[in-house]
């Protein structure tokens, strides 16, 4: 793994968490930056682009949330992996977190070893699904370029994917008009579960549809099979892109 790629942005207003899992991660082989509140995350972020972001969900000047959809809606960061740590038990919080397109959720008081685990599971999916050829696949109204995880749809629109959009993407493009389960969209999309894996898998699913415009009822692209998962209800078309 490059330099680059073993880059991390933390914030966190705990001063204490800060120094500790800086201490932590740059022993375990990191290049990690930490600030305290929501604009030196701006700041921090634009100035120098890193290869993972941790996000504190109470800050004091914005919180964690409004930093998530900040990043999806950049265009040249919405690609990097997001993991989001809060002090609340309520579940409401993870789901929030979740539809803002975080790819993993840790609850405080948290073991260093796990968000190491986490941390390596995260950007080793988003690795992963960088080192694969160039090569678009087109489906429905929707081209996706498996490259730069961008996505548009045939009237120009673009949308952007976060790490866990695009590898659930990904996963239906590859099997297309094939029932996939739970279990199977679970391991493909997340590492451990932060709550029932029924609702996680059943979160994605929803985000992504409203990605692809596919929020009729019943949904058109992306289909419930009761009692079986979800299908993908269209051709997939791939397109080899020449870099010269």
């Amino acid at each position: 793994m490059s330099q680059a790629a073993k880059s991390i942005l933390l914030v966190d207003d705990d001063q204490e968490i800060r120094e500790l899992l800086e201490a932590y991660l740059s022993r375990a082989g990191f290049q990690v930056r930490a600030v305290a509140d929501g604009a030196a995350f701006r700041a921090a972020l634009l100035a120098e682009e890193s290869a993972l972001a941790i996000l504190d969900v109470m800050l004091p000047d914005e919180d964690g949330f409004s930093l998530c959809r900040w990043i999806r809606s950049h265009q040249r960061l919405a690609c990097m992996p997001v993991m989001m740590l809060t002090a609340s038990s309520d579940e409401a919080d993870r789901v929030i977190g979740l539809e803002l397109g975080a790819d993993d959720y840790l609850g405080k008081p948290f073991s260093p070893r796990e968000l190491l685990a986490r941390i390596k599971a995260l950007l080793r999916r988003a690795q992963f699904t960088q080192v694969r050829g160039g090569e678009v696949l087109a489906f429905d109204d929707w081209r996706l370029d498996t490259v730069s995880h961008r996505l548009f749809h045939e009237d120009g629109e673009e949308c952007f994917l976060s790490g866990a959009d695009f590898a659930l993407l990904k996963l239906f493009l590859d099997h297309p008009r094939q029932i996939l389960d739970r279990d199977t969209i679970a391991n493909a999309t997340r590492g451990r579960e932060v709550m029932p894996l029924e609702r996680i898998v059943d979160m994605a699913v929803s985000r992504l549809r409203q990605r692809l415009r596919d929020t009729g009822k019943p949904a058109r692209l992306i289909q419930t099979v009761r009692g079986s998962g979800y299908l993908l209800a269209a051709h997939v078309r791939p397109h080899l892109v020449s870099h010269g």
